[in-house]
């Protein structure tokens, strides 16, 4: 795969067709991806965790009751008990990746402590778990017509509310979601 091709700093969006429970309606953002496979995180649905959860779990206290009641994100279907924090260029922590000049993702505790003493990035999403593509695999998804994708940007990521981030990513595209047929075809 040539660096052109990479869709690392895009948004995958699932087309309606997409039935799998883990992916319906989502949009996951492509963290890493090379001749290895990709590495995404998905940023519009919630688990059933709030980061006073996640905090408690790891002796983590915090004063910040608004902080505390923030919904943590389902990642996606695998490891979900490993946690991300996808924020933007804010700070230096100790375990981070570059995805590109906006964003980082941050695996290690000292971004939950800061976060927790409200010294931590500014805009930020954490999440539980991770989606995973094997090498050729998101291309094949691709080719199936199972995403659409463009490119992320911070607004969409941090602002846009939830429930709205699907139809948002689409319209970014100039795409009505709503009006997405559930069928694919190629021509």
């Amino acid at each position: 795969m040539t660096a052109t091709s990479t869709l690392t700093g895009h948004l995958l969006i699932a087309m309606p067709g997409l039935r799998d429970p883990d992916f319906e309606h989502t949009v996951t953002l492509i963290c890493q991806h090379n001749e290895d496979g990709a590495l995404g995180l998905v940023v519009n649905r919630t688990s059933d965790y709030r980061l006073q959860d996640l905090l408690q779990q790891m002796d983590i206290s915090t004063d910040d009751d608004p902080l505390a009641q923030q919904a943590v994100l389902a990642g996606g279907p695998l490891q979900r008990e490993r946690g991300f924090v996808l924020h933007n260029l804010d700070g230096r922590w100790a375990s981070s990746y570059a995805i590109d000049e906006q964003l980082m993702l941050t695996t290690s505790r000292d971004i939950l402590e800061a976060i927790a003493a409200g010294r931590g990035p500014q805009q930020m999403l954490i999440a539980l778990g991770y989606a995973g593509w094997e090498p050729g695999q998101l291309e094949r998804e691709l080719r199936d017509n199972a995403w659409l994708t463009v490119a992320a940007d911070n607004e969409l990521l941090f602002e846009v509310p939830l429930e709205q981030r699907w139809s948002a990513a689409a319209a970014r595209m100039g795409v009505d979601a709503q009006r997405l047929a559930h069928y694919a075809g190629n021509a």
